[in-house]
């Protein structure tokens, strides 16, 4: 059958490679499965039931859970075949950008996974007059649960009326509207439509590289993000067996449990396992400890083709088989790639993971894009320190400012009802200018290089691009962010979150106490301050003098996206982040 919209991808499995596990989520610990073929009854049970409550085309309605779980995908596919919209909304979002979101959008159902997001939106449904009810996925008393609609959905003879409405559905017909969390301003609506999605789900699919049958899926980015729905979409359409990890919390003992070949993540989360591992090493003493620092700095030296070296090859072979199985082994020990994208990663990063056998994939994209520009492959091409070659139905040229443009049918329809911001971001031949900053190499490979909007000018007219100098900086274990300042001042400067917990392990190893200190006080330690300095200076010798840090400040608090400093795509939202420590920022430039 001919895959055409989001919703055909479950009927796609049916037919080719019907599987048990299509997907499988656990509840009170315990993983059940969802076969092929009961999913599709859901699916279809999901369409009438809303049929039954007189959801029509071009209706919203909003989804939000916590985790991954098989209720949301079936939900999305559910509403997408009335050729109505959803809205897919982060849960850590304030109830006032709630309110906007359901307004602007005109929300005529919710669907949330739990009690607190359903007093969430408890909280803003007397300011939404399009709001007709809210629906738990969870049994929360005093809601009405999702369990309603499905009764409903027992009435097989809406059926016939189902599947005239199904095959009205056009590709080209809106399938979402998904809101950008932004790093600035209210969020925007992005429009995708069905073509959209679908034709970077058939593109990517390219790329993915040879797996072991059955293949094993964990999804725990957010499925309200386009990047890791466009993946849940790829993983029906090749009959993966999707595992929805319970929580950012658990997905190390559900990482065992399930033993997945592959899975997606942000560069901040494998930056975390990273840390893990290297604090560890730490704690060793010994031989132990030599052999372990030697495996990583041998992994540090990796690159394609240097495998290849006799001598390498050997220390590398060593290096796997005496540490590097044990980090293999802590992702279940059968991961075979994990997808990168969200941020840049660092590139000794990738170096040492691949060295050790966990092969990183980083690609790009934007939710405007469907999820996928660009990402590397052993198909294609991998290069590190890239972000692959352009996926072939996007066409990607470099403006004269460095500004990345993109062409094909994965660029958005555009802003929910904003024309001119969708004026300003799609030009008058097609081309989507992403606001990144990036070249193509020699090899046609994508090279991301900053945000357009992010560089800035010292008082002295040198430019200053902050993602490359923070990039180098957050490889430091005593950093976990760090944001450059100086625009229009005389020199950079930056604003730093220090890792807390990895500092309180290096204390004791230094015969210090921190355990019983809040933030702010090992912020303000001089010990702590000077030992920063000397890993800012370390990696400052990477950089032209002007682009040097001269000077930092701690700040006494982690940086969330409860507390906004961050998106919940885990960007920094720059401004909030300057307001709230505009006393540092004074501090610095007024000595």
């Amino acid at each position: 059958m001919e895959i055409k919209r989001v919703f055909d991808f479950v009927p796609y499995q049916l037919e080719k490679f019907p599987t048990p596990k299509a997907m499988v989520t656990k509840y009170n610990g315990h993983w059940k499965r969802t076969s092929t073929e009961e999913l599709y009854d859901l699916v279809q049970k999901i369409s009438r039931g809303l049929m039954r409550l007189g959801v029509k085309k071009n209706d919203k309605i909003a989804l939000i859970a916590h985790q991954n779980r098989t209720e949301w995908s079936a939900m999305d596919l559910g509403i997408t075949q009335l050729g109505a919209q959803d809205i897919p909304i982060y849960p850590t979002i304030s109830p006032s950008d709630y309110e906007y979101i359901f307004n602007h959008a005109e929300v005529n159902y919710a669907f949330v996974g739990d009690e607190e997001l359903y007093r969430k939106v408890m909280s803003i449904k007397d300011k939404v007059p399009t709001l007709k009810e809210i629906y738990t996925f969870d049994r929360v008393e005093g809601a009405k649960n999702w369990n309603e609609v499905l009764q409903l959905g027992e009435d097989v003879s809406l059926q016939d009326e189902l599947e005239k409405i199904k095959a009205s559905v056009d590709e080209n017909d809106l399938a979402t509207i998904i809101y950008t969390s932004g790093t600035t301003g209210r969020p925007k609506g992005v429009m995708l439509s069905h073509k959209n999605i679908v034709s970077t789900v058939m593109s990517a699919f390219k790329r993915v590289p040879e797996l072991p049958k059955p293949t094993r899926i964990i999804s725990f980015l957010p499925s309200c993000h386009i990047f890791e729905r466009v993946l849940i979409y790829l993983y029906l359409y090749g009959g993966f067996e999707i595992h929805f990890a319970e929580s950012i919390d658990k997905i190390g003992d559900n990482i065992r449990e399930v033993k997945p070949h592959l899975f997606t993540a942000v560069p901040r989360l494998l930056e975390k396992v990273y840390d893990k591992i290297i604090a560890k090493g730490m704690e060793l003493s010994g031989i132990k400890k030599a052999l372990f620092f030697w495996a990583v700095k041998t992994g540090e030296e990796f690159d394609f083709g240097k495998e290849s070296r006799f001598l390498y090859n050997m220390k590398l072979k060593l290096a796997r088989k005496l540490i590097f199985s044990k980090w293999r082994e802590a992702l279940g020990g059968e991961i075979r790639y994990i997808i990168s994208g969200s941020a840049a990663l660092q590139p000794r990063l990738q170096r040492v993971f691949i060295a050790a056998g966990i092969n990183i994939l980083e690609g790009y994209g934007l939710t405007e894009s469907s999820g996928v520009i660009s990402v590397n492959s052993p198909n294609s091409k991998w290069k590190i320190g890239t972000v692959g070659l352009p996926i072939d139905i996007t066409e990607i040229k470099i403006a004269e400012d460095g500004e990345i443009l993109a062409k094909g049918p994965n660029i958005m329809q555009g802003y929910y009802k904003d024309p001119e911001k969708t004026a300003e971001t799609i030009d008058e031949n097609g081309y989507l200018h992403t606001g990144d900053i990036g070249v193509l190499d020699d090899d046609g490979m994508l090279r991301i290089t900053d945000r357009k909007k992010e560089m800035f000018k010292t008082s002295g007219g040198k430019y200053i691009a902050p993602q490359l100098i923070e990039n180098a900086m957050k490889q430091s274990p005593f950093i976990e962010q760090i944001m450059v300042i100086g625009e229009g001042q005389k020199m950079p400067a930056a604003l730093v979150q220090p890792a807390f917990d990895f500092i309180k392990e290096w204390a004791k190893r230094h015969d210090m106490n921190f355990d019983d200190m809040d933030p702010e006080e090992i912020a303000s330690h001089p010990k702590v301050i000077e030992r920063i300095g000397r890993e800012i200076e370390k990696f400052n010798q990477q950089f032209g003098k002007w682009e040097r840090v001269k000077k930092f400040e701690l700040t006494g608090e982690v940086w969330s996206v409860e507390a906004g400093h961050l998106t919940p795509t885990m960007k920094m939202k720059r401004r909030v982040i300057l307001e709230k420590y505009k006393h540092l920022h004074d501090k610095i430039y007024s000595e």
